[in-house]
């Protein structure tokens, strides 16, 4: 099961704390949310495996401080 850790305001922050949460050897996933038609600009869900779900959100509080 897969568990939203955090809701990055565009694609470049998701793909930026996407890479930092797989460089510690995390499964990460992007989903896209809300309307499609607003491309990189609209929100996006980082979404990990539900066992990682702890640990992915210590590092995010630690990257996005």
């Amino acid at each position: 099961m897969w568990t939203v850790v955090y809701i990055a305001r565009n694609r470049i922050e998701a793909e930026t704390l996407k890479g930092i949460l797989s460089n510690e050897g995390l499964l990460v996933m992007l989903r896209t949310v809300g309307i499609p038609h607003l491309g990189d600009s609209g929100n996006v869900e980082i979404l990990v495996p539900e066992s990682e779900a702890e640990e992915a959100q210590e590092i995010l509080q630690m990257a996005i401080r």
